[in-house]
């Protein structure tokens, strides 16, 4: 059981060292979320411009943000189950600006790991349903994420 993250830098600029960083957050979120089956996610980083034009497409929003996620769970009709056979959970995919990354460590004063850690949670946690399209659920998806990124260690 557990989590298997399929991740692609396409700006070349992460180091190995924050990719293990962000695969072991994810993971330890996943066993804090009590996931009990395998499932997959991508995880994918990517510039400014890339993360806008992809803003714009999906979302109709023509600016820059920090991380989006694409959820895979809602199954539309006509979709086949396949009774029977053990296949991995495909929760989504969450792609995440290097650029913001950076930007917003040193708009808010904390580490680059902080910030890659914050907005890696904040898209995994979307992707198995959080909200925070009112005031109720951005308290509940927030205080989730501060308690992932303390019992991890990357506090403020």
């Amino acid at each position: 059981m557990g989590l298997v993250i399929d991740a692609m830098d396409e700006t070349g600029q992460l180091s190995k060292e924050h990719l293990i960083i962000v695969k072991r957050l994810l993971t330890y979120a996943a066993q804090i979320e009590q996931m009990d089956q395998d499932a997959e996610v991508s995880l994918t980083f990517v510039s400014n411009q890339k993360i806008q034009a992809m803003n714009k497409e999906y979302r109709g929003k023509d600016q820059v943000t920090d991380v989006i996620s694409f959820a895979l769970e809602e199954s539309g009709e006509g979709e086949i189950s396949i009774q029977g056979a053990h296949l991995p959970r495909v929760l989504g995919d969450i792609v995440i600006s290097l650029d913001r990354v950076g930007e917003q460590a040193n708009e808010y004063g904390h580490s680059f790991e902080r910030e890659l850690g914050f907005l890696a949670v904040h898209g995994f946690l979307h992707l198995l349903g959080y909200d925070h399209m009112n005031e109720e659920d951005e308290k509940r998806m927030f205080a989730r994420q501060n308690e992932i990124l303390a019992g991890f260690g990357l506090e403020r």
